[in-house]
């Protein structure tokens, strides 16, 4: 039987929102041109200015605290209101223990809460935020908290190496009345195509090469961002913001380009270039950069991208809440702007890169 028109649109029976919203990026920073000097004597295109880095004291659990520290500042609750802590991300710290107990402990929202890791590749934060709008919509909880954070990863030489950065963000979601955005809607399309995958005990992921980006990024991306405004009944004109995965400057904007976007609804949450790929954090932490500096009214999409492959799409509207929660916690390009430039010597140490037998 056929579905009546809109019928696939992911939308709560009770409305929801973003409380608060916070995002962490370490301090250090490799070059690409570092990459290049090592691997190519500097002959390659540079895909991205610089990357961010972990240090030796950072994972996906610290980093997911940072963030979710932020949110709470901004959202203003008290942490044991919080009924679920996902963490979604590609580099958890353990294969067995999950990453989420650990920043609910953090944050002091045990032990009445339920906790989960997510995963599917760099959409797994996404996933988490639309489990959030489930589980708050349905009325089973008031709050819930989705994290996409990741410390990426990239085989030494590999193409990877000069994208996959470290970072991310967290969104607290509650009722719309509470929001300083709300959710007006949500839109999944996934598929099987193996563009990107790593096989069990393996250290570094594989990938497609060029098959990532038009069977996979592409069609993912522009097919769900296409159905999410027919579905919402709106056009590239209704936003004053546009974020998309970000594995590189390139894809981002050729999607914005394709879907009818121009790139002054993009430049806001385009990260990429000053700290990598964050893999599960891409689109959030974009989102945090422009919720930043959004206005009351604004209209954001939002589409993630996870290899393997899918897409999630975010239609959201800024509230009058959103002035006044801003300056509650560091914005994101405060982070970006707190930088230490390392050398490929220093990376390899920060990032295990030199195995010992």
């Amino acid at each position: 039987m056929d579905q009546p028109e809109g019928s696939q649109l992911m939308r709560p029976a009770r409305e929801v929102g973003l409380i608060g919203y916070g995002a962490y990026v370490p301090r250090f920073r490799l070059p690409a041109s570092e990459v290049a000097r090592v691997w190519t004597e500097g002959a390659s295109a540079l895909p991205i200015q610089e990357k961010a880095v972990a240090g030796l004291d950072e994972d996906v659990a610290t980093m997911s605290i940072e963030a979710a520290r932020n949110t709470m500042a901004r959202a203003g609750i008290d942490p044991t209101e919080i009924r679920a802590v996902w963490v979604g991300s590609e580099s958890h710290p353990y294969a067995v223990k999950p990453t989420s107990t650990i920043v609910a402990e953090a944050l002091g929202a045990v032990p009445n809460t339920q906790a989960a890791d997510w995963q599917f590749a760099c959409k797994a934060g996404t996933e988490a935020v639309q489990a959030a709008m489930g589980f708050v919509g349905s009325g089973m909880a008031r709050y819930a908290l989705a994290i996409g954070m990741d410390t990426a990863q990239g085989r030494p030489g590999d193409a990877l190496e000069y994208t996959a950065g470290a970072g991310g963000a967290a969104f607290l979601i509650g009722p719309a009345e509470e929001a300083l955005a709300v959710i007006e809607g949500s839109y999944s399309f996934v598929t099987d195509t193996p563009d990107f995958w790593r096989r069990p005990h393996e250290k570094y992921p594989e990938h497609g090469q060029r098959f990532t980006g038009e069977p996979a990024y592409f069609k993912h991306v522009t097919t769900a961002a296409q159905r999410l405004l027919e579905f919402t009944h709106t056009t590239p004109a209704d936003y004053a913001h546009a974020i998309f995965h970000q594995p590189n400057v390139k894809f981002p904007q050729r999607a914005g380009k394709l879907l009818g976007f121009a790139n002054e609804q993009i430049e806001a949450g385009l990260l990429v270039g000053e700290i990598g790929n964050t893999y599960a954090g891409s689109a959030m932490i974009g989102l945090t950069a422009v919720l930043d500096a959004a206005k009351p009214g604004d209209r954001i999409l939002l589409v993630s991208f996870g290899s393997g492959a899918g897409s999630d799409a975010f239609a959201l509207r800024c509230t009058p809440v959103l002035a006044e929660r801003q300056g509650r916690a560091p914005k994101t390009r405060d982070y970006i702007a707190r930088r230490t430039e390392i050398d490929y010597a220093t990376y390899a140490r920060l990032r295990g890169k030199l195995v010992m037998e």
